[in-house]
């Protein structure tokens, strides 16, 4: 799979599509519509036109297999979340991660392991931020 940098977030059901595709690497569109991921097996065609749209989209490409399609992701789950929150952050909080992290904090109550290792991941980004930058 190569992949690029992701520019356009995918849409909800985009999104469940590329789901299917990163548990299974390439997939024909039948192999996408019967992935365990969806609560109710996706129509077929429409599947495919989502298909469609997302390789204009440059978030999946196609190969030839035979007389079908088999498709394969071009992003990663790890460049789409970024993007995600990159945007989430440009347009809910100024470009604050803090202000991200409080409102996070804030919404609802947060179990003790779970600070500890926030806590323990914020140390760890410092030590390797100063680590890089001497």
């Amino acid at each position: 799979m190569t992949t690029r940098r992701a520019k356009v977030l995918p849409t909800r059901s985009e999104l469940r599509i590329l789901n299917a595709l990163w548990d299974l690497g390439q997939g024909t569109v039948e192999d996408v519509t019967k992935h365990p991921t969806f609560s109710r097996r996706p129509n077929y065609k429409t599947t495919q036109t989502l298909l469609r749209i997302m390789e204009q989209k440059g978030l999946v490409r196609h190969l030839v297999r035979g007389r079908g399609f088999l498709f394969e992701p071009c992003v990663s789950r790890e460049q789409v979340g970024q993007v995600s929150v990159q945007r989430l952050l440009e347009q809910n909080f100024g470009g604050s991660p803090a202000e991200l992290l409080v409102n996070l904090l804030e919404s609802k109550p947060v179990a003790e392991e779970e600070l500890d290792e926030l806590e323990s991941l914020i140390r760890k980004y410092r030590q390797q931020k100063n680590y890089k930058g001497s």
